[in-house]
């Protein structure tokens, strides 16, 4: 049987966040004996190339020896730092995915990139546990929806093409910061919660440390796991 070469896929790590929840600077944190984001970097590495950061304080991520791009559009959250990055890869797709995710899944971030030539946006649709404690160990089950939640869609853990870029532009110059506002407007793929349990049964890889009681559960959390 022919073996399918998977797409190459630019690494976009956001890293441009203020921090406020968190009081200090969560992406150099430290988490088991390494900074926070050193950690999302070396998962990003095994699956993307190039892979590069957005951040606007260059010289405080220098020493991670990634590309580092500036937020092309100051002050407009999230989708600005997304649009900047996809700007500045050189390959058609690009995952993204936010500094402070201490369990992202290299076989779930393998999958993403498998679809991504199916469409212009691969997002998955699954609980976030740092934001749902009750839900952590358990599986999420929807019945067949096409339409997912907004509030459990993963704009930050999704792979987007640069045919996004048009409309991300719109929605900043209209100063609509709502990333998936523009969903509407191009092809999306949406990776259901039956699809992410193959490869990360608990959901963990959208676990977010935002405050300092996230970041102390994601360490008893990465503490307990074989």
């Amino acid at each position: 049987m022919e073996r399918v070469t998977p797409p190459q896929v630019s690494g976009i790590i956001l890293a441009g966040g203020k921090s406020r929840r968190m009081g200090k600077d969560k992406a150099f944190l430290d988490f088991g004996g390494t900074p926070l984001i050193a950690r999302v970097i070396a998962r990003m590495q095994a699956v993307c190339a190039p892979v590069l950061l957005v951040a606007n304080d260059a010289a405080a991520y220098a020493p991670f020896g990634l590309p580092i791009v500036g937020d092309l559009y100051p002050g407009k959250g999230s989708l600005g730092g997304i649009f900047s990055g996809l700007q500045a890869v050189p390959t058609e797709h690009a995952l993204v995915v936010a500094c402070d995710m201490p369990f992202l899944n290299v076989d779930l971030l393998r999958y993403l990139i498998a679809l991504a030539p199916q469409a212009d946006i691969v997002v998955p649709h699954a609980i976030d546990p740092s934001s749902n404690p009750a839900h952590e160990g358990k599986k999420m089950r929807r019945a067949g929806k096409i339409l997912a939640r907004a509030s459990d869609l993963h704009p930050l853990h999704a792979i987007y093409a640069k045919a996004c870029l048009a409309p991300m532009h719109a929605q900043l110059r209209a100063d609509d910061l709502r990333i998936i506002s523009f969903f509407e407007t191009v092809r999306v793929r949406i990776v259901e919660p039956a699809e992410v349990d193959r490869f990360d049964p608990q959901h963990l890889s959208f676990f977010n440390a935002n405050t300092p009681d996230d970041f102390q559960r994601a360490a008893t959390l990465a503490a307990a796991k074989p």
